[in-house]
């Protein structure tokens, strides 16, 4: 009885790897520019491939090599862009086994002396195929060196060499080799291409795969084929003939990032408790507590870019059709600053995560952080609030005291009394006076002295007699005051002479002892606790305050 001959299995991503460049899914620029280019006979000496893992940068790589040298089955044919499966020297390069056809690792041989090895065997021609093709991989790799000793020969390599390069870092290749190849970006293959090519691949293996299954692998697979074919390949280990969305979900995780989910909706409403006791389950079940920080940062991005913009909902990732449908629901419940909010949290509790001696209770206390600040009000709806208060409410009197009424109505500043006149000076803001035909009878208060030496453009001397003058007795021509002792020695003389010459009339300037009215800014600072007290009795600022019990209230001035 003789023994069955078992043929080695092959994972799917090398069995239905691109032979042609008909069945390279997703990169149609690229493939539409070389068909021409070799059907139109302009051969490039160079090429550069680039892309992220798995889009067909080596698979392209050999196709171009397959199509360059197309003989046919009778070996006369010259290059083509269609099929090559009758070509035997085609079939050669297909299984990396033609002598003419080189590929290297740039990972692996980095050094010159490996580069020096190609370049060696330029010089020589071809044993059977037309062109010798070098493919170095992951190029980005080689030494500085091996670059260096490159670029000679790829700038003008013998008529029958052509190097084709393949990178993930674009940016890692020196501009100087970059410049001698033709570049093509191998893009990112959308998840509906990639959906239609696994359809295609299950089909091919007879296993009936759900639409949602195929959906998902698609989106986890994110852009590259080769990852989804992967995942495939592990779903028909799974499933056998039939695969279901839910084992997918399964397989991927995705019904622990449901949990994910549920625990931030539980934390944007408020609801610590739950919050607390969903994180402390999925962490019983070996969740790494900084993996859901992140989880829960990438399902806020999710809800906010959906609340922006709703017709985007279907975007990248590998998530249910069912939790899309969720989120859409979820973030129109949502509003922006809360969402802005929750990722500034979310951001911020990651690195802590990251750092703490106790990851859980790290995390643990980013969702307590996240869940009250769910009750926290809108900024700018509290705003709002005080704006369309009616002016007759308690919420008005920020306002009001701030107003020129209020100044009119609120009450004097204390009074002192006069030293020699018995009487009482009040002291209280005046209009602004000009600088033009002043009196000696017309200043009758600290604050006009003060006015008329602005006016005048004595702004230094003005400054000093508001920070530092107390006024105690003022009559035309004659001014007792008592000067802080920061001032100036010669304050006294100086504001003589100025007044002087303000009013054109002799003054006499005297420095007393009695403690004299409060200074110019001491009565604003007076004026300013008034307000403030007054703005305290509002009731939305009072919410305000026992929300965020380190906030100050300040007053506005109108200049």
């Amino acid at each position: 009885m003789s023994e069955e001959k078992q043929t080695p299995y092959r994972v799917l991503a090398r069995k239905y790897r691109p032979q042609n460049f008909d069945d390279l899914y997703g990169q149609d620029a690229l493939v539409r520019t070389l068909k021409n280019a070799i059907e139109s006979g302009r051969i490039a000496q160079a090429y550069m491939l680039t892309g992220i893992r798995g889009t067909g940068k080596t698979t392209t790589a050999r196709i171009i090599a397959k199509a360059l040298n197309y003989k046919g089955a009778d070996g006369n044919a010259g290059p083509t862009t269609g099929p090559t499966d009758d070509c035997d020297l085609c079939k050669a390069i297909a299984e990396d086994r033609h002598p003419d056809v080189m590929e290297m690792d740039a990972a692996s041989r980095t050094g010159v002396d490996d580069i020096r090895e190609i370049l060696d065997g330029v010089r020589y021609a071809p044993t059977s195929a037309r062109y010798k093709v070098y493919i170095i991989d992951e190029v980005h790799m080689l030494s500085k060196a091996a670059f260096n000793a490159l670029l000679k020969t790829l700038e003008e390599p013998p008529e029958h060499v052509i190097f084709i390069f393949a990178t993930t870092e674009i940016r890692k290749v020196p501009v100087t080799v970059l410049s001698r190849c033709q570049r093509f970006d191998l893009r990112r293959i959308d998840a509906q291409t990639l959906a239609r090519l696994y359809k295609d691949v299950a089909a091919k293996e007879n296993v009936q795969v759900e639409d949602e299954a195929l959906a998902l692998i698609a989106r986890a697979a994110d852009g590259s084929a080769r990852d989804g074919m992967s995942l495939l390949d592990q779903a028909i280990a799974l499933g056998g003939e039939t695969i279901t969305a839910a084992q997918v979900q399964d397989m991927l995780g995705l019904a622990d990032r449901m949990l994910v989910l549920d625990i931030l909706e539980a934390a944007l409403k408020g609801d610590c408790p739950k919050a607390l006791d969903l994180a402390a389950d999925l962490y019983k079940k070996g969740a790494d507590p900084s993996v859901l920080i992140n989880d829960m940062l990438d399902f806020t991005h999710l809800l906010t870019r959906t609340r922006a913009v709703p017709q985007m909902k279907d975007g990248q990732g590998a998530v249910a059709q069912e939790t899309l449908d969720r989120l859409a629901d979820l973030s129109g419940k949502l509003s922006m600053p809360t969402l802005g909010r929750a990722w500034q949290i979310l951001l911020k509790g990651l690195g802590e995560v990251n750092h703490a001696p106790n990851p859980q209770a790290a995390a643990e206390m980013v969702i307590i952080r996240l869940a009250y600040a769910a009750d926290l009000p809108d900024p700018g709806e509290l705003l709002k609030k005080l704006k369309d208060q009616p002016a007759g409410s308690a919420a008005a009197a920020p306002a009001a005291a701030a107003s020129p009424a209020a100044a009119e109505r609120a009450p004097e500043p204390v009074a002192m009394a006069a030293a020699g006149g018995g009487g009482v000076q009040a002291v209280a803001a005046a209009p602004q006076i000009a600088a033009q035909a002043v009196s000696a009878h017309e200043l009758c208060s600290i604050a006009d002295i003060e006015n008329v030496l602005s006016a005048s453009g004595n702004m230094v001397l003005a400054s000093e007699v508001y920070q530092y003058v107390h006024l105690v007795k003022l009559q035309p021509g004659k001014l007792e005051i008592r000067p802080e002792e920061q001032a100036r020695p010669e304050l006294a003389s100086e504001l003589r002479r100025v007044l002087s010459e303000i009013t054109d009339t002799r003054w006499m300037v005297s420095v007393s002892g009695l403690p004299g009215a409060p200074t110019l800014a001491e009565q604003q600072e007076q004026l300013e606790a008034t307000r403030i007290a007054a703005a305290k009795q509002n009731p939305v600022v009072c919410q305000v305050l026992e929300i965020f019990p380190d906030a100050a209230v300040k007053v506005r001035t109108n200049s």
